[in-house]
């Protein structure tokens, strides 16, 4: 395949994602609209949140084993088809099942996405997995950018969130007709002629195993804070600035910013540290920016904010990246997997956090003090994940030292 296609498709690729990480940037803003206008306490807005992950989770078990067979073009038009619909119902929605259930579907439009663009960007790339994952899953964050500045400046100019909901609808349109017509490579694993077998063997190896119980904490440390910050950092925010001054959905803007950065610049990070490397640095910065941000007030969380998305930024690509390059033949099912659990953690820690939202809230009586509380709660996932890679990053430091 020659370079003019590769870049047509990884381009493609990266519009699909941006539309992924706009349906994640602008429900963030969207809870605290929900909870009024549909009179939803903090957990049920958790479980339309968590829908979208277990959604995504759905995708990834079922079409991720089948990226092989089904092609990845078919899995690209589920996710296409599921966006539409799930953006539409949205716009329309009454109340908490129809969100709910609309969630869902566009949870399902993410993790086709994922379960189809992660192998097609190893196939065409075999030599740049991990630097080329980390390029295209910039676009995640960027597009929690983008989302967040629609919902801010729509916001601010009096327009709801269903309007801002059917704005996602262009760059949906986009992707399906930058996909159309293309002709797409085979998976890796086929090319390398590895069985079916040698794929689901590699998926029980431990490493693999010892990975994806990781990835489900990393997830839950990157998304479930996330997409909560809007919510828990209102007022917070809204005391330094005013009622009519910056909304704390900047801040997620300000974490996904630095965010896309960091990983458009991960090569060199990634050459210099190692994929495991990467990683231990990400559990150390995640937990002392979750740490600052729980302790900080007006200004200064944007500054805590910033060492959260330093460390946060490397964990998604890189787990991914890690797994591709270090159990190859675990293939689609593999990079499936990883991002199947991934969201599984995601959808556990957003009713979990809302919980404890409410239960802070009704032990403070305050909307900071509960938001500060809530994310020190969260802390003790980042501990345990560096725990893990240090364990992982000195054993393969001393068998590359034995070779």
């Amino acid at each position: 395949m020659d370079k003019i296609k590769k870049a047509m498709l990884f381009n493609a690729s990266c519009v699909a994602l941006v539309v992924t990480a706009l349906a994640f940037g602008t429900r963030g803003g969207f809870i605290t609209p929900w909870m009024e206008e549909f009179n939803l306490t903090g957990a049920q807005v958790g479980w339309i949140v968590g829908t979208a992950f277990w959604g995504f989770t759905v995708a990834m078990i079922f079409l991720g084993p089948l990226v092989d067979i089904l092609g990845i073009g078919k899995v690209i038009a589920v996710a296409f088809a599921c966006h539409i619909t799930g953006l539409v119902m949205t716009i329309f929605a009454s109340g908490f099942w129809t969100l709910f259930f609309s969630t869902m579907l566009i949870g399902i439009a993410n993790g086709s996405v994922e379960a189809a663009c992660n192998p097609l960007i190893t196939a065409i790339y075999p030599d740049q997995k991990t630097a080329k994952l980390n390029r295209f899953h910039m676009w995640f964050p960027t597009g929690i950018v983008i989302g967040g500045l629609v919902v801010y400046f729509l916001s601010n100019a009096g327009i709801g969130w269903r309007v801002q909901t059917a704005v996602m609808l262009l760059p949906t349109i986009g992707y399906g007709l930058l996909f159309m017509k293309q002709k797409f490579p085979h998976t890796e694993r086929v090319a390398m002629g590895a069985s079916y077998k040698d794929m689901l063997k590699a998926c029980v190896s431990p490493l693999f195993l010892f990975m994806a119980f990781l990835m489900v904490m990393t997830a839950a440390t990157e998304l479930g804070a996330n997409q909560w910050i809007p919510a828990l950092f209102q007022n917070a925010v809204n005391n330094l600035f005013g009622e009519g001054g910056f909304g704390a959905i900047l801040i997620l803007v300000w974490i996904s910013a630095v965010m896309a950065l960091a990983r458009l610049l991960a090569g060199p990070v990634v050459h210099k540290l190692s994929g495991i490397g990467v990683l231990l640095f990400s559990a150390i910065f995640s937990g002392i920016g979750l740490y600052l941000m729980s302790i900080s007030s007006g200004a200064m969380l944007f500054a805590a904010a910033t060492v959260f998305a330093m460390g946060v930024a490397y964990f998604w690509p890189n787990m991914l990246g890690v797994v591709a390059e270090k159990v190859p033949t675990s293939g689609a099912l593999g990079l499936a997997i990883m991002g199947g659990i991934g969201f599984l953690g995601g959808a556990i820690a957003q009713p979990t956090l809302g919980r404890i939202y409410d239960m802070q809230l009704g032990k403070l009586g305050n909307d900071i003090a509960a938001g500060a509380a809530t994310l020190q709660y969260a802390i003790v996932l980042p501990v345990i994940l560096t725990i893990a890679f240090t364990y992982l990053f000195l054993k393969h430091r001393k068998k590359a030292t034995a070779q």
